[in-house]
């Protein structure tokens, strides 16, 4: 299980247009911590569904590859 905050949501991921943003530090974060987690792991994001790491990387536009 893990637990994501506001940077990995169902279908999603955190916001990087808000003051402090910073896109190129969210896209090492997608690749290097969430796209490390095993499949299977089910992601609890700050706010919205549940889901898990494999449907994410099968559905989510910003961890396509």
């Amino acid at each position: 299980m893990a637990f994501t905050g506001d940077v990995l949501f169902a279908g999603s991921v955190g916001r990087t247009d808000l003051p402090g943003g910073d896109p190129a530090a969210m896209a090492a974060t997608l690749r290097d911590v969430v796209g490390a987690l095993p499949p299977g792991t089910h992601v609890l994001p700050g706010h919205g569904p549940a889901t898990r790491v494999d449907a994410e990387l099968a559905t989510n536009p910003y961890l396509a590859n």
